[in-house]
């Protein structure tokens, strides 16, 4: 069971939208919660104060066997461990020296920033598969707290202090399990229940689940993936239902033991690409581009990043301190995206290779296209068909000069060219800016037609 590794991809979805991109209290969008997965307490998604209360998954399992050997007992039979994960918001209040609310304070070199920053909470739950079938419901109790930091300066003489305190939450987890047909249908549900009333959104929000998520092992069982269901449970895949969870296999490829219910749609065996140099939390950046981001910024504002979240301050050190070569592995990487298709076949090893693609040459290549041989320079009238949209369709019928003749890695022949009456084709050409267009949406024109064409033209 690799459950490092699901935790990983779990702590992802954890802190996804946690902190934007500049990283600081002062930004608009990082005085409004982002995150996935917000289970707000009983009503105030109604109200217009919160999100919904509830979450949801169903999955599929088929028992393994657990019986030992004779004579060594009765193992113990199917169970699960439930994982539920969250963040807590936690409020970290700056006060001066006559206790008074501030929004910033600065002593000694260091400076400390008001700001609803969150604590990791986990609450882990062992059931009996065989007790299931009737559903378990546990109540859980999540403490508040409040824990109060002096501030002094260089002097030692108190200059205010930091406030940090969590409200109580109360959720409640129900797992059912069905079985039927070979197959166990197995349902995980959480709901904040936090009872007493919420009367506007900051208190929704100090009563949330933040980032809300399951992670859930299975022991002497193996779950089934719903994205690619083996043919005899695509039925039964295809008849559970999700709400604001997804869940799939999780761990290493091939695993199935692990099963991690997301807020946010992910593939099997999800993973931390290993470029990464840690997390950015800013949804569907680009790691390149965020840390490019945050080199420019200048120090002051790298100040505030750092004074608004210990995880900012990690993000702003760890983009000051990336090499030309930790720059270089964010970049990009080719990775197969077709495996092996069984151990050791030679067509399955690659999907591409330099060698064959050796002879190509774009330049002086040439495709038949209704008898007529067509490279680089011939002319042709273009009629978009394919996926064509808009802008193709306003080249429908123009006059065009082909430039290259190309072949991807999946050898769909695409022909280059730019259009004949186009002022700027030089400049497109130059570039290397063309449009692009499969064989069977080209006209050749005939030998004589295009000597028949203007000099202009056909320069």
């Amino acid at each position: 069971m690799n459950l490092d590794r699901a935790r990983a991809v779990a702590d992802a979805v954890l802190y996804e939208g946690y902190l934007l991109y500049p990283y600081r209290a002062s930004s608009g969008k990082n005085r409004v919660r982002w995150q996935f997965g917000v289970l707000g307490p009983p009503g105030v998604a109604e109200a217009g104060l919160g999100e919904e209360s509830s979450m949801s998954m169903q999955c599929l399992l088929t028992e393994r066997s657990v019986g030992g050997p004779a004579g060594a007992g009765t193992r113990p039979g199917p169970s699960l461990v439930v994982h539920l994960r969250f963040l807590q918001l936690q409020r970290r209040q700056v006060r001066d020296a006559q206790d008074r609310p501030v929004e910033q304070l600065s002593a000694a070199g260091s400076t400390w920033t008001s700001w609803d920053e969150a604590v990791e909470q986990e609450v882990t739950l062992h059931l009996s598969l065989s007790r299931l079938a009737h559903g378990s419901g546990s109540t859980l109790a999540i403490a508040g707290g409040e824990r109060v930091e002096i501030l002094v300066d260089g002097d030692g003489v108190e200059v205010g202090r930091v406030v940090r305190r969590r409200w109580p939450l109360s959720a409640r987890v129900t797992a059912t399990a069905v079985a039927g047909d070979g197959l166990t249908r197995l349902e995980v549900r959480v709901d904040n229940v936090w009872a007493d009333p919420t009367t506007d959104k900051d208190e929704a929000l100090r009563r949330s689940l933040l980032g809300a998520h399951l992670l859930v092992e299975g022991h002497g069982v193996e779950f089934v993936s719903l994205l690619d269901p083996p043919a005899d449970a695509r039925d039964a895949a295809d008849g559970c239902t999700q709400h604001r969870c997804w869940p799939v296999l999780a761990g290493a490829p091939g695993d199935t033991d692990l099963v991690l219910g997301s807020p946010i749609i992910l593939y099997d065996h999800p993973e931390i690409a290993a470029e990464s140099a840690g997390a950015l939390f800013d949804a569907t950046e680009i790691d390149e581009i965020l840390t490019l981001r945050v080199m420019t910024m200048t120090d002051q504002e790298k100040a505030e990043a750092r004074a608004t979240d210990p995880r900012a301050r990690e993000i702003i050190d760890r983009c000051d301190d990336m090499s030309a070569a930790d720059l270089q592995r964010l970049h990009g990487t080719l990775r197969d995206p077709h495996p092996p298709t069984s151990v050791g076949d030679p067509a399955g090893d690659v999907w591409w290779a330099a060698e064959p693609e050796a002879g190509v040459r774009p330049e002086v290549d040439a495709v038949v296209i209704d008898g007529v041989s067509v490279a680089r320079d011939s002319l042709v009238r273009v009629h978009p068909s394919r996926r064509a949209d808009a802008q193709d369709m306003f080249l429908a019928g123009q006059l065009a000069r082909v430039t290259a003749v190309l072949t991807d890695v999946d050898d769909r022949v695409h022909v280059a060219v730019v259009l004949v009456d186009d002022p700027a084709a030089d400049m497109h050409d130059w570039y290397g800016r063309y449009f692009y267009f499969a064989p069977d949406e080209l006209e050749p024109l005939a030998v004589a037609a295009q000597a028949e064409q203007p000099e202009e033209s056909r320069s």
